[in-house]
């Protein structure tokens, strides 16, 4: 338990400021419940709000809290990565979202994947213990109400409550990117005497299954792709795409042979001492394994067109679709230009944002937003001074490019990445990343020292 914790009388409620001692939390996404949480273990009493189930965003489809939308991998556990890096810290901090991972965890190699509705199901458990928090579902905000408000609607913010942060935050022009889903497929429609198991670089055993093509079948593949009709935007709107989550017909325009180098390289992935050129891979979706993802196949095709390509690849000739992919576009905020170093709007700074909309990208990225909102908020109700992770750490690297230290022109989304951390000389790409973890690691443990935290967590 965080030691911080200790010290709150059992039942107390504290004060954020004098608009008085409850917090409302808008948006039980990852962000939303993890700043949710953060607040009543550190005795504020939170109003968290959803308008799932009475409404739901185009991309969203369960009842529950924390929605998986698009994947349903939180990316690498390995600590010599920074995804790796940033969930040790966020465990450490007791991160509830890293808690549910670890029950609805399902075999996806060194990479942290869930079973989507076991995952929404753990963080609604945690969220229920919570005698200080207030779920309140089906109530849509269209303004943020009154007193002390966390804004953790997420990219997919309604366009009401889009509307008014837009005047609030003075911006010249809409902040947006466009990010695209993955199929899902059934895995009793697959066809298992062209598939085979392993993993990627030979790492995790067999947790994948394997879909693999020669450079004819591939090549056949990609001028499929090409020419297959896709969803149009609107006149109005440039396709601007994050670049880690291209579509897949995206990256095939881009050159011949970029899809055999990106989430088709075969490398690492032969089977009976047969190398192939390209091979799509399948992950599993749940613990039964009765569904599978696309791993890299974000799309915009039309579902006609997905019918029609994807049944191209080898093993896939007559699979059942039990989500097409499609694409949905995100909101975010110009961070370093609106928000102050607490992340609250300046022009209302009651209102605090947390999650994607501050402009970080990613899963475990938007939850540890929200965590360390909710526990600079929660530090500063019981009369503590709170500040955020050093640079050199992967929480702080994120908090650095939301307040723009970086000092670039232009703003955008952002995963964790080493390049957010700073600088490490040292020869080779391997040797540079392990004194980098080697420091954070250090450098975190002697912040959650100074901050009087205890590394550990719990519900």
């Amino acid at each position: 338990m965080l030691g911080w914790y200790r010290a709150i009388r059992k039942g107390s409620v504290r004060k954020v400021n004098d608009s008085g001692g409850t917090v409302t939390v808008v948006g039980a996404g990852l962000a939303g419940c993890e700043a949710a949480v953060a607040l009543a273990r550190g005795g504020v009493h939170v109003r968290l709000l959803d308008m799932k189930p009475a409404k739901f965003s185009p991309a969203h489809k369960m009842e529950g809290p924390a929605e998986l939308v698009c994947s349903n991998s939180l990316k690498s556990d390995s600590l010599d990565t920074a995804h790796g890096l940033l969930k040790d810290e966020l465990r450490q901090l007791g991160s509830i979202l890293l808690e549910a991972a670890d029950v609805a965890r399902v075999p996806a190699g060194s990479a942290l994947a869930v079973d989507r509705v076991l995952f929404s199901r753990a963080v609604q458990n945690i969220l229920s213990r919570q005698k200080l928090i207030e779920y309140n579902k089906s109530t849509e905000v269209t303004i943020p109400p009154e007193g002390d408000v966390v804004l953790a609607t997420g990219p997919l913010t309604s366009h009401e409550l889009a509307t008014w942060l837009k005047k609030r935050a003075g911006c010249a022009q809409d902040l947006y990117f466009y990010d695209a889903l993955a199929p899902i497929v059934s895995a009793d429609s697959l066809d298992m005497d062209k598939i085979y198991s392993g993993s990627r670089w030979g790492k995790g055993g067999d947790d994948y299954l394997n879909c693999p093509m020669d450079k004819k079948q591939y090549t056949r593949f990609v001028e499929a792709l090409r020419k297959a009709q896709r969803t149009p935007l609107h006149d109005f709107e440039e396709p601007k795409y994050f670049e880690s989550c291209l579509p897949v017909e995206v990256l095939a325009d881009r050159g011949d042979d970029v899809l055999a180098f990106g989430p088709m390289r075969p490398v690492g992935l032969e089977h009976d001492g047969q190398k192939f050129h390209a091979v799509v891979q399948l992950r599993p979706e749940n613990s039964e394994r009765s569904a599978f993802n696309l791993v890299g196949f974000q799309t915009k095709l039309t579902y006609t067109a997905q019918d029609q390509v994807f049944r191209l690849v080898p093993g896939l000739e007559n699979v059942e679709f039990l989500r097409y992919g499609a694409v949905h576009r995100n909101l975010f905020v110009n961070s370093p230009v609106v928000l102050d170093d607490e992340l609250r709007l300046k022009s209302a700074n009651r209102v605090r944002l947390a999650g994607q909309i501050v402009g970080v990208e990613g899963y475990m990225e938007s939850a540890a937003i929200g965590l360390l909102v909710g526990l600079m908020m929660a530090r500063q109700a019981n009369g503590a001074h709170f500040d955020p992770p050093p640079h050199d750490t992967a929480l702080g690297a994120l908090w650095n490019h939301i307040r723009g230290r970086e000092q670039k022109k232009v703003f955008e989304p952002m995963n964790i990445h080493f390049g957010l951390l700073p600088p490490v000389k040292a020869r080779g790409k391997n040797n540079r990343r392990k004194i980098a973890v080697r420091r954070a690691r250090t450098s975190f443990s002697k912040w959650l020292d100074l901050a009087g935290l205890v590394a550990g967590g719990g519900s």
